[in-house]
């Protein structure tokens, strides 16, 4: 298979040509959500861009095994390893619930906003509490290998030992080692280890703690890092092609986690580590405390001091498509507005161009080269990093060639039947499978119901032009104006959008 994609390697900090470790085979696993609250809006962004990428590499023709776990125990309050309640365990005591309801209540809210946003099912979605039994022997292999020990019935982590056999942690996240290890200390000065930057892969429940099992070293629970070097590697390999997650869990995440998977079996769990960058909100960090947040349910509805307007689903995917994955994408009600425009002129296009038939044309033409150079530049634009916005661009040069030949300003002679059928299935091909965007104006139960309204609505106004009834053909015009619905009149025939 010709491959010319490369990817940004966070492990290398630079771009690499992606060679799969199995020819036409990709391993990609993401981290996922800790169910104990609503999915908030950066998280949805990360499984946008991470769901961009998986489209692409199915668009390419590579058979991808996805993998997005579900985080439903270890992962305490503050990131901290010990003295602090698991997120789950606190939610379910305060509302008086079991665990598993708070993490099905939760999980089924996560999946629904994932609808929402279009954003594909992983091919696996394994939770944390059904491998406690891979994790427990990960644990064992570490202690084996002699990179952990057990203290009062917790297991922990020996990093200055790591350190000094492996000499690799702190590669990831870029942090020296003297700086990781102080700020260790600061946030975690805990007597029972052999060193405050040892971190817990095993924790002793307390009596109070919700979620328990039987250990070798105890009644516990794992350390949150362990549950994803466990699944990833359980799903794709030792060693596979690609790990993911936002640029927040660099460290100490996913910095734990190569720990640990060289801990247990020598082994550097994935050849390239990419990382999808934050979103902020009006120029700042989102933060409830300082009146700078909002839901994607705010989002969609209007209801917030910060927008104008609400929003669908697919407008703010075509806005998260306008900036690159690793840049921080800043959301405001302007830059909103901007991308609903853009939104529906490129679904205007997309129709625009369906509607499109050709005699045959002019291959040699320089409308018919210009159109090959935008298709060509749009899929080298994703072949470069998965780079959305640059993919973007190219195509709406072409919606406005798609629009001159509606109008008649460019001529339908200058292309050639095979170019117009390149730019059809291309164009369709981004917007839908790799783009992940839907047309509002057709979907829904009563899409047939409604095109075929539109099309005898259509046929009536075109017999009263005909008939020079001019009033019957304004009324039909200005009701649909009403009703949010466009209609055009180009050298092709009539077409209508749904504003």
């Amino acid at each position: 298979m010709e491959n010319n994609l490369t990817l940004y390697n966070s492990l290398s900090r630079k771009k690499e040509k992606f060679e799969p470790i199995k020819e036409g085979m990709v391993g990609m696993y993401v981290c996922g959500p800790t169910v104990y609250s609503d999915v908030h809006l950066g998280n949805c962004r990360s499984f946008v861009s991470f769901d961009i990428i998986y489209r692409y590499l199915l668009h390419l023709g590579y058979k991808v095994r996805y993998v997005r776990n579900i985080t439903d125990v270890g992962h305490l309050v503050g990131d901290v390893d010990t003295g602090a309640e698991d997120k789950i365990g606190k939610k379910a005591r305060l509302e008086q619930l079991e665990p598993m309801e708070v993490v099905q209540h939760y999980a089924n809210g996560f999946h629904d906003m994932m609808r929402i946003f279009n954003v594909s099912p992983p091919s696996i979605e394994p939770r944390a509490t059904a491998h406690i039994i891979e994790q427990i022997e990960m644990v064992q292999d570490i202690i084996d290998n002699g990179y952990a020990y057990e203290r009062n019935g917790s297991v922990y982590f020996d990093t200055p030992k790591f350190i000094k056999e492996k000499g690799i942690y702190g590669e990831l996240s870029g942090r020296k080692v003297d700086e990781l290890l102080e700020e260790t200390r600061d946030l975690k000065n805990q007597s029972e280890k052999n060193d405050a930057s040892d971190f817990a892969i095993w924790i002793k429940a307390d009596p109070t703690h919700l979620m328990r099992w039987k250990s070798p070293w105890s009644v516990g629970f794992p350390g949150w890092h362990l549950e994803c070097s466990v699944m990833s590697t359980k799903y794709l390999g030792k060693t596979f092609d690609i790990h993911g997650g936002g640029s927040d869990l660099k460290f100490p995440h996913h910095e734990n986690e190569i720990a640990q998977n060289v801990g247990a079996c020598n082994c550097s769990p994935a050849k390239y580590w990419m990382h999808g960058n934050m979103l902020l909100m009006n120029g700042r960090k989102m933060s409830k405390s300082d009146d700078n947040s909002i839901t994607p349910e705010e989002l969609f509805t209007g209801n917030s001091t910060h927008i104008s307007k609400g929003y669908s689903p697919n407008v703010i995917r075509f806005f998260m498509l306008q900036t690159h994955y690793r840049s921080t994408l800043d959301l405001t009600d302007e830059g909103l507005l901007a991308a609903e425009k853009g939104y529906k002129r490129m679904m205007e296009a997309q129709k625009t161009l369906s509607e499109m038939s050709s005699t045959t044309g002019d291959s040699d033409s320089a409308l018919d080269k210009e159109i090959h150079t935008l298709l060509d530049e749009a899929s080298a634009h994703m072949n470069d990093d998965f780079n959305t916005p640059r993919a973007l661009a190219s195509l709406f040069e072409l919606v406005t060639k798609i629009n001159g030949l509606r109008d008649g300003h460019l001529k339908m002679e200058e292309v050639a039947a095979t170019t117009l059928g390149r730019m059809k299935t291309t164009y369709q091909s981004f917007i839908y499978d790799i783009f992940g965007l839907k047309d509002e104006a057709t979907e829904g139960a009563g899409n047939g119901v409604l095109e075929g309204l539109m099309s005898l609505i259509l046929d009536i106004r075109a017999d009263s032009r005909e008939k020079k009834d001019w009033g019957t053909s304004d009324k039909i015009r200005e009701t649909l104006k009403e009703l949010e619905i466009t209609v055009k009149d180009g050298k092709e025939g009539t077409t209508w959008v749904k504003n």
